[in-house]
């Protein structure tokens, strides 16, 4: 299959970690963030931390739109479901992620609320066609990736005058969350957050372009490589990290340019902005409220935002607790690994999560649980795959 077989080949994987092996300096611990949940998960599921020396560590950060949702803007949607003649509408993965009082959507649907999955904003404008009578809302999360899709719906729903759909908006945006993350290590405990270089996300680079991340060199003077979801591409990423560290170089580099321009898609980026403005602030699961770091509907598109349309509670009140020993917070940090979490793998599985790592495909709980929860009792030995 072209496009994904020739960035799964064994032969270029063995040349690759070679190369690694012998570009990494010894005295240097490399530790690189994957910004991207499906980096992480591409990570575990071709073992490619095996094929790695062992000073070189990958990072798992907030790459995850589930992931990073805070239970506050679940309680909203909850909230929201108490009021008769609501449909909502909302993608799978977030359907079991617990809320404040570890209720989730798929529990109210189970309570008798009309919660429906779908797998486009399409799907929820069709069901509003359906039902007139009926007030449609979609839940909308994702990075800049998911954005467009979103606000197309909208425009749609404008010219075909449909009364009765409004976008709970949750979209946010990637490079603030870098900032944050970044500013918090260097507030915090460098040494303990110590980070090398980044991963840079594939899709979301494909619609924002590479140039977006510049601050990260020039202000953070930590490298990013933009890299593909393929083996091959995080192992070459890897590589071209490495290089960049070694060499003390310290700028954006894209390896995935079959996809990623340095402008992005000007399109998608034109169509969000005529839709939608960035937020003063909004709540990360993890990193608390950051400033500019999501988006809400114009006043223009008002009348198709469900916060506005009815009455939601603000976002603004203080964050609702986690589970007070889940762990997901820090993982969302990078200070800890799922491991690390006495819950994981225990009492927190795929079929009963106590926080949204575990519950999102992208998540890395999910990702640890699915391909390396027995990863250290198999003893796999980096010197038989080398």
């Amino acid at each position: 299959m072209k496009y994904i077989d020739e960035f799964r080949q064994r032969e270029l994987a063995v040349k690759l970690a070679a190369a690694v092996k012998n570009t990494a300096n010894p005295d240097i611990t490399y530790r690189l963030m994957e910004f991207c949940g499906g980096h992480t998960h591409a990570i575990f599921r071709y073992g490619i931390q095996d094929l790695m020396p062992e000073n070189v560590e990958f990072v798992h950060g907030p790459g995850c739109p589930v992931c990073v949702l805070p239970a506050q803007r679940l309680d909203m949607a909850l909230t929201l479901l108490e009021r008769e003649n609501i449909i909502l509408c909302c993608y799978g993965d977030l359907l079991r992620v617990p809320a404040s009082n570890r209720k989730s959507l798929l529990q109210a649907k189970a309570q008798g609320s009309d919660v429906r999955m779908v797998y486009s904003t399409q799907d929820a404008l069709n069901i509003a066609r359906k039902h007139p009578d009926r007030e449609v809302v979609f839940f909308a999360i994702g990075f800049e990736t998911t954005t467009p899709p979103t606000a197309i719906a909208i425009l749609q729903a404008q010219q075909q005058h449909l009364k009765n759909f409004s976008v709970f908006c949750n979209h946010v945006l990637t490079p603030a969350a870098l900032t944050a993350l970044l500013t918090t290590q260097d507030q915090v405990n460098n040494s303990s957050l110590k980070l090398d270089g980044f991963l840079g996300p594939s899709h979301v680079s494909s619609i924002i372009g590479s140039r977006p991340y510049e601050f990260v060199p020039k202000y953070y003077y930590k490298p990013v490589v933009i890299a593909g979801f393929e083996p091959l591409d995080v192992m070459q990423a890897t590589l071209m990290l490495i290089q960049q560290i070694n060499q003390g170089r310290c700028k954006v580099e894209n390896q995935y340019t079959r996809v990623v321009t340095p402008s992005g898609n000007i399109k998608a980026q034109q169509i969000t902005a005529r839709v939608m403005q960035v937020r003063d602030s909004f709540e990360w699961r993890g990193l608390g409220f950051i400033p500019q770091s999501a988006l809400q509907l114009r006043d223009e598109f008002a009348a198709f935002d469900s916060e506005q349309r009815f009455a939601m509670p603000s976002d603004t009140a203080e964050p609702n607790a986690e589970h007070k020993a889940c762990a997901c917070p820090d993982i969302l940090r990078g200070l800890k690994k799922p491991t690390d979490c006495r819950l994981f793998g225990k009492v927190c599985s795929p079929e009963n999560p106590m926080g949204s790592c575990m519950v999102s495909s992208e998540g890395a709980c999910a990702a640890y649980y699915s391909y390396g929860r027995f990863r250290s009792s198999q003893n796999t030995s980096k010197e038989q795959v080398a």
